[in-house]
């Protein structure tokens, strides 16, 4: 009898088991929209020339050419595709192998670094399949730049009122509250009294073809931003900050100027929304779910598009939608970082929900290309909103408040149709 007894309760064991491992997960993963910011690159064409005649100095000559996604920026870029694959895999929404037709599709902004970053995202993906690149010719892309390309328009007058609210006092008081980070960005750069850019006054432009800009300021952003860069880039210390920052903390420290630009420029709620309303109506397409918009992207289970940091900046502005990771600044988009919107179905009672997030590697992750695993994750931000909730999978929320909370964000003016199916 007691070995009877054993034996039922092994069988009734077994079948809790099975049917354990039998039951359907509670939520599937349908979908993934990303939009990635390209790789590491040196200053971009112009910005060197800018930067050593404003500090008096040369600044290191990288392996490339200016502007363009290096190899190490390449490998950091792949190793961050393989992650995110690896993690998407888990939860069943690609195959393990080659992708096929409807898995995945590819979009790049034309330059050189943003196709390249594209590349090395889905090498890391799916290795050795050669997955397609799509995109246009030369840089007439109004996915990306609707503004430049004047299919959107910027009132001049409302812009530069719109920065001077965000100023909160004149371009004198802003940067005399600012003094502290000029003088420590200013001592890490400048070669002896020949430094120019930082006696320059800050002045608000707008230009015709919707660009705004801080005079001034900008030359000394741009300087935080190729420190960080450089460092990236394994640049040896004495390069990357002319020996005045030794780790990624001493880095960060001489980034807030870059996060002020951010502020005072794409932040703007009036230049996101002009600048960034194309992307994010492709994007709320590409979320919905029944039958495909003929005006939106093809479909696919991961569409992912490559951009530009001001891309990402307009989309979490009119998102609402901000972070602060590791040594970074608030809302800063480090190479390749990329703001992802998955769509989940819950499985017992059929509703959809999105989560969206903004992942990225840390400046040491990326400079000493750190394979990415449990013990060194992607750094991930959710987004929070009243009617969201935290689920085993993250932070979701309703997919029809969702969208509504987009197309109320979408300037809906001009919204010109995108052609999805250019390949170089």
């Amino acid at each position: 009898m007691c070995k009877l007894r054993q034996l039922l309760a092994g069988v009734f064991l077994a079948a809790i088991s099975t049917g354990s491992a039998l039951a359907a997960p509670s939520w599937t993963l349908e979908k993934v929209v990303e939009v990635s910011r390209h790789g590491v690159r040196p200053p971009t064409p112009g910005n060197r020339e800018a930067m050593e005649a404003g500090s008096g100095r040369s600044w290191p000559v990288w392996y490339n050419s200016d502007g363009e996604l290096t190899g190490h920026g390449y490998a950091a870029a792949l190793l961050k595709g393989q992650a995110e694959a690896k993690s998407w895999r888990q939860h069943g929404l690609l195959p393990a192998g080659c992708p096929a037709p409807g898995d995945l599709y590819v979009w790049a902004s034309p330059l050189q670094r943003t196709r390249a970053t594209a590349r090395a995202l889905t090498e890391g993906a799916f290795p050795g399949c050669g997955v397609a690149i799509h995109g246009l010719k030369g840089d007439r892309d109004p996915l990306f730049h609707a503004l430049k390309m004047g299919l959107v328009t910027l009132d001049p007058q409302q812009a530069k009122a719109a920065i001077d609210q965000a100023m909160k006092g004149s371009p004198e008081q802003l940067k005399q509250r600012y003094a502290g980070d000029v003088a420590r960005l200013k001592k890490a750069v400048c070669a002896g009294d020949n430094c120019p850019a930082f006696d320059e006054a800050w002045t608000p432009q707008i230009s015709a073809n919707g660009k705004v800009a801080i005079q001034g300021l900008n030359v000394l952003s741009n300087m935080a931003e190729t420190i960080r860069l450089g460092w990236s880039e394994n640049l040896p210390p004495e390069q990357a900050a002319f020996g005045h920052a030794r780790n990624a903390g001493e880095v960060a420290a001489l980034m807030p100027l870059l996060t002020l630009r951010y502020s005072l420029t794409n932040d703007i709620p009036l230049v996101a929304r002009r600048g960034g309303s194309v992307l994010l109506n492709q994007i709320a397409l590409a979320l919905q779910t029944g039958k495909r918009d003929p005006k939106g992207p093809p479909e696919a289970r991961w569409l992912l598009i490559v951009a530009h940091d001001t891309n990402v900046a307009f989309l979490r502005t009119l998102l609402g939608f901000n972070w602060q990771q590791s040594n970074y600044p608030q809302g800063n988009i480090p190479p390749a970082g990329s703001l992802v919107f998955e769509r989940w179905r819950d499985n017992d009672s059929g509703q959809r929900y999105i989560r969206i997030l903004f992942q990225s590697q840390s400046l040491d992750q990326v400079r000493n290309l750190t394979p990415l695993d449990s013990q060194h994750p992607l750094l991930k931000t959710e987004y929070q909103a009243p009617d969201c909730r935290k689920t085993e999978v993250g932070t979701l929320c309703p997919l029809a408040s969702s969208l509504d909370h987009m197309h109320k964000a979408i300037d809906s003016d001009a919204l010109p149709e995108i052609d999805w199916h250019s390949e170089w």
